[in-house]
């Protein structure tokens, strides 16, 4: 599946199946969707895992406040997850005002008639099995595989070997119907009999929006999942804190939002994360945070400033940015409240997510001069102290059984040795080979160049210029570093596997595209 604003796909024809299918068949007769279609969906029985999952889950059930079934451990029913996803399906569809006039040629007749016998999809059937037909293909792209068949006399059968899947079929079932422009007749497709089948080429298909430099509301979020979901993106990796605020309540440091954030408004409490992450379950989204380390701190010297270093100096020394600040990297007093803020934070967000991401990028080499606990600047002093903080904090994650992400610097600027179950994110210029290098250490990784994939490059420099400092970073023409604008046409031109060694393509589980938050909030984030 490759992800694009399915309305903008194939102008000139007469499909709109956005992201593109691995393979489509379709035929020209009309069929219309009933407004009373049911599900009818039969689960995998044959799995021995199944059965322990579903024993399992009936020990722990309990109602949700959706009225859904869910488990203790955050868990989602199969047949809830589905459920949910037709409703969502049906509703899109029925209420549907699009009518595919850009389609077709200037004066065309494209419509069926509506006085003619309409022949209607009154039951939907969604058979899961764990071998079903979808190929030999391997997990996790097969969790995530589909098959939709919709007959001339209008059978209408989905094939998937997880609910994840079906997630994923009921968005592209809802892009085969089109409204009809007599506004009363219902919702049909054109192209029965039909045949699609789609999986995705990566496993990891995110963004990385960040919702600590500018405030942005869970509800928000929220919507962004929806969009997401519509695209088949399926990882929202959420950068939830930085030097500019601390937004996250975590009661076990209740301290760090209340002197953190932007204001009391603008707190996400402990049922906002879950709500979202419990909304992008529902959506086959998994939504996961990341705690930036040990840069980018300065807002939890806001609460505990004995934990920082370099806070209220003059930035340009000190940070790529404003505010400087970072957590001290000798102290006995980090690692203790390292611990307890993650212990906090990660059992709460493991109920519905296996990946943590620990940030890592940035690391400014001059704040530590300034740290008490260390006195100097040398990389060579600071490597093992580095070292030594990202290796606790990846044993706090792995207590958690979470996969751990971080930033490229980690391993090129500080050459670290990290487990290899670790995941390095790329992000730097396409042009220092990062995705090459690290594939060359043997890490999976992630790519995203800032050269192609930052969604917030080219609207100018955040900081105001200094004019009684000639030295200063910020100059006319006060372009931002990762300018200009992205389009839409550059993103889709970008190949991160152009140059990569097939023997070495099974370590890049994915991209994602990113959206920071210097100049992003709520009011231009859609």
């Amino acid at each position: 599946m490759r992800p694009l604003l399915w309305h903008c796909a194939l102008i000139g024809s007469s499909v709109a199946l956005w992201p593109q299918p691995k393979q489509l068949e379709l035929g020209s007769s009309t069929i219309w969707l009933s407004p009373n279609v049911q599900l009818a969906y039969t689960p995998r029985i044959a799995s021995s895992e199944h059965f322990a999952w579903l024993w399992a889950t009936v020990q722990r059930m309990v109602a949700s406040p959706h009225n859904a079934t869910i488990s203790h451990d955050g868990r989602i029913s199969p047949g809830t997850l589905l459920q949910s996803a037709f409703g969502r399906m049906k509703h899109n569809v029925l209420r549907r005002s699009f009518v595919p006039r850009k389609f077709y040629p200037r004066g065309a007749q494209f419509e069926p008639a509506v006085e003619d016998e309409k022949l209607y999809i009154e039951r939907l059937f969604i058979e899961e099995h764990s071998r079903n037909h979808l190929g030999n293909l391997e997990r996790p792209e097969k969790s995530e595989a589909y098959t939709i068949e919709v007959s001339k006399d209008g059978h209408a059968l989905i094939k998937i070997a997880s609910p994840l899947g079906g997630l994923h079929a009921l968005e592209t079932f809802a892009q085969l119907f089109f409204a009809h422009s007599s506004n009363s007749s219902g919702s049909y497709t054109p192209y029965a009999p039909l045949l699609i089948r789609d999986y995705p080429t990566f496993e990891h298909r995110g963004l990385n929006l960040d919702i600590a430099r500018n405030w942005i509301s869970p509800a928000d979020v929220m919507r962004t999942i929806e969009a997401m979901a519509a695209n088949k993106l399926n990882k929202l990796h959420l950068h939830a804190s930085d030097a500019q605020s601390w937004p996250l309540e975590i009661p076990a440091h209740p301290d760090l939002a209340i002197k953190g954030a932007y204001s009391q408004e603008q707190i996400w409490h402990t049922g906002d994360l879950e709500a979202v992450q419990l909304h992008g379950e529902y959506h086959g989204v998994d939504v996961f945070v990341e705690i930036d380390l040990p840069g980018h701190t300065t807002s939890i010297g806001n609460a505990y400033p004995h934990l920082v270093t370099a806070k209220d100096v003059p930035w340009p020394e000190y940070a790529l940015e404003p505010p400087s600040g970072q957590l001290r990297l000798n102290s006995s007093d980090v690692p203790p409240f390292i611990e307890s803020l993650l212990h906090d934070l990660l059992t709460r967000t493991s109920r519905f997510t296996s990946l943590f991401h620990l940030g890592g990028d940035e690391l400014n080499l001059n704040a530590y001069l300034l740290d008490p606990t260390v006195g100097s600047s040398s990389h060579q002093v600071l490597q093992p102290l580095v070292q030594a903080f990202i290796c606790h904090v990846i044993s706090v994650a792995a207590r958690h059984s979470l996969t751990v992400i971080m930033w490229e610097e980690m391993v090129l600027d500080w050459n670290l040795t990290l487990p290899s179950n670790v995941v390095v994110q790329t992000w730097r210029g396409s042009g220092d080979d990062a995705l090459g290098t690290i594939l060359n250490r043997g890490y999976k990784t992630l790519f995203g160049s800032n050269a192609h994939w930052y969604l917030d490059c080219g609207y100018g420099y955040f900081v105001d210029p200094d004019p009684s400092n000639p030295a200063s970073p910020i100059q006319s023409p006060y372009v931002d570093y990762c300018s200009p604008y992205k389009n839409w046409r550059h993103m889709y031109a970008y190949d991160p596997l152009a140059g990569v060694a097939q023997n070495q393509r099974y370590l890049i589980l994915g991209g994602e595209v990113h959206l920071w938050g210097e100049l992003t909030d709520s009011v231009n984030l859609d």
